[in-house]
């Protein structure tokens, strides 16, 4: 059973902790580490202890697994510990996908999309590898910028939160092109999962949901929004600079704001509306709200593939 978003512990400190604080922990595996953990410890029941009940096979206990899961009448005969696994419990691999395209540096606040996107990224990577899963990373823009293949090694992980910190928001959004060559390498079905602010044409969009869904993969869409880009409540006159290609526009807010709300509702109905028709799962998240909530719909989906 996947616990609901209100399951967490109220009294965790850490369940609501502002994103704007993990802006100011210089370590990216620091702030991941941060993250998982306080979201783990606001679980009444932790995701740990096997997401299947049907025993599989055993294991030899690696330094870090739950002792509870030792098998002690193994280690009475063979004087070793060995664990339990389970059905499912095999790992998974999981492709991050992070847009790192200009509009991705915007900031109403404190905290930049890009700033958000790295943060959850990592955190993903992090649990993921705690899951024993492979975690790999992409990142682009305009085309592809890095890559790294799933794998489950503690220096792989060190190696993609060095991609991660490192990425920087810049350039113009392409999806078509780049997740399309990303498509065509992977081998293996896993979960798929694409951070970005979704500011792209929506057929090429959905066009590269639809091809990594087509391939057997589980999707995760998450949008990341400034909380201004939702609301649009500027008060007065304006010059807006188009990130990417540096055009500037001169616009009353009062005058735009109703066309500008409704073309983005559309834009993400229609994004929401074939994700539900290829079982795919679509989230917003905006840039003030803690990041627990994106590991809630990585454990629902990361059951549902097993």
């Amino acid at each position: 059973m996947i616990p609901q978003a209100g399951t967490a512990s109220q009294h965790s400190p850490l369940r609501f902790l502002d994103p704007a604080v993990l802006s100011r922990i210089g370590s990216l595996e620091l702030v991941a580490r941060t993250v998982v953990e306080g979201f783990i410890s606001g679980l009444h029941r932790s995701p740990f202890l096997g997401f299947s009940v049907d025993f599989a096979q055993y294991r030899q206990y690696i330094e870090g697994d739950d002792i509870r899961q030792i098998d002690w009448k193994v280690f009475a005969r063979s004087d070793r510990h060995y664990v339990k696994q389970y059905e499912g419990e095999t790992s998974t691999n999981v492709y991050l996908l992070l847009d790192i395209s200009g509009s991705m540096a915007y900031r109403s606040d404190s905290v930049t999309k890009m700033d958000y996107a790295r943060y959850l990224t990592a955190s993903l990577a992090y649990f993921a590898q705690r899951q024993r899963d492979r975690a790999g990373l992409t990142t682009f823009a305009a085309g592809l910028v890095d890559k790294l293949p799933p794998r489950c090694r503690r220096e792989h992980l060190l190696s993609l939160l060095h991609l991660i910190d490192k990425a920087r928001a810049e350039s113009a959004t392409a999806f078509g092109k780049p997740l399309r060559a990303l498509a065509e390498t992977i081998r293996r079905r896993g979960i798929v999962v694409l951070v970005s602010d979704l500011y792209a044409p929506t057929g090429e969009i959905l066009e590269s949901i639809r091809q990594f869904r087509f391939q057997g993969n589980d999707v995760i869409v998450i949008q990341i929004l400034d909380p201004q880009e939702q609301r649009f409540d500027f008060s007065d006159s304006v010059q807006m600079v188009d990130m990417e290609t540096r055009r500037r526009l001169v616009m009353d807010p009062a005058l735009v704001r109703a066309d500008y709300l409704a073309r983005l509702e559309s834009h993400q109905q229609e994004i929401r509306n074939l994700c539900g028709a290829l079982g795919v799962d679509f989230m917003v998240l905006d840039t003030s709200q803690p990041l627990d909530r994106a590991l809630y719909r990585y454990i629902s989906t990361r059951q549902k593939s097993m």
